[in-house]
């Protein structure tokens, strides 16, 4: 099996078509074709039903999949690990990162990071937390920045870099703003807005929510914070979000509740040789997480 064929495959199975897969590779569709037909050839089973538009996997297909992947990851690793022995820091790195952190928290790394290696080709993209965590599972991202999970997977090398403190906040003529210092009992009773229902974040709030025996009252969410603070701008409910981006511009609520904390860092595959280019991104942000211990003692004396 050649490793182009295994890609072509695994575009078709994640897309479920042919022409998105060829999009994706930047090939041809009858390209895309051929290479699964090469790969069908060799294994002697059909690997996708078509039916009208639809692409689904057979039973093969399905038994191939999680096996088409771990051959990718190996042959990219060997790459890697060959590509070490120089020592020379080149080369592509793949890094996912949400939207918050690569707008308040990354821009001065990657400034660093590009001024230092000119020579390596950043690939930087912008997924949801929980999706960057299965693309470093699933080996299609060698390390991610992003909220840290609350139970981590123990495949992964999960590193908090900054801690981000939530802060209980609504818009200035909300009517808890003109309110003294609130319950979680009487945060419940007005609308909220919040992360999505499936986010690192919206877990976090939940637990603490439920730990109170109470049900957050939540009209409306989304994945992006910036939304979610122009939504709580206004009026339409209060929120919680990280410090550094209510900066002001939001009533912050007092609450009689211990603050809300979530971890931001860093995450790579345990069972991955890193590139010389991921070596020395971790590297900023090690830095980057000990100037953050650093201010956090000094907060405290």
């Amino acid at each position: 099996m050649d490793t182009q064929s295994l890609q072509a495959f695994l575009a078709v199975a994640d897309s479920a078509s042919f022409s998105r897969a060829a999009e994706q590779l930047h090939l041809t569709q009858p390209a895309v074709s051929k290479r699964i037909a090469v790969l069908e050839d060799q294994i002697g089973a059909r690997l996708f039903d078509r039916i009208g538009r639809r692409v689904t996997l057979t039973e093969a297909g399905r038994v191939l999949l999680p096996r088409a992947r771990q051959i990718l990851v190996m042959v990219d690793d060997s790459r890697r690990a060959l590509g070490n022995l120089t020592g020379d820091i080149g080369g592509s790195l793949t890094l996912a990162t949400s939207h918050h952190i690569g707008l308040h928290r990354l821009p001065p790394l990657l400034k660093a990071y590009t001024h230092t290696h000119p020579e390596v080709s950043l690939d930087l993209r912008f997924l949801d937390s929980e999706q960057a965590y299965q693309g470093v599972l699933d080996g299609e991202l060698e390390m991610a920045v992003v909220t840290l999970a609350p139970h981590p997977d123990p495949q992964l090398d999960v590193v908090p870099v900054w801690d981000d403190r939530m802060c209980f906040v609504c818009a200035h003529d909300h009517p808890l703003a003109a309110r003294g210092r609130l319950t979680l009992h009487e945060l419940c009773a007005f609308d909220a807005v919040l992360p999505g229902p499936m986010t690192f974040t919206r877990t976090l709030i939940e637990a603490r929510f439920a730990s109170a025996g109470l049900t957050l009252p939540v009209v409306l969410s989304t994945n992006y914070l910036e939304t979610l603070k122009m939504m709580t701008a206004i009026g339409l409910g209060w929120s919680l979000l990280p410090e550094r981006l209510v900066a002001g511009e939001l009533h912050e609520l007092a609450v009689d509740h211990p603050s809300i904390h979530r971890s931001l860092g860093y995450l790579a595959h345990k069972s991955r040789s890193l590139s010389n280019a991921a070596r020395a991104m971790l590297a900023l942000l090690e830095a980057s997480r000990d100037e953050a211990s650093r201010d956090s003692r000094h907060k405290i004396g």
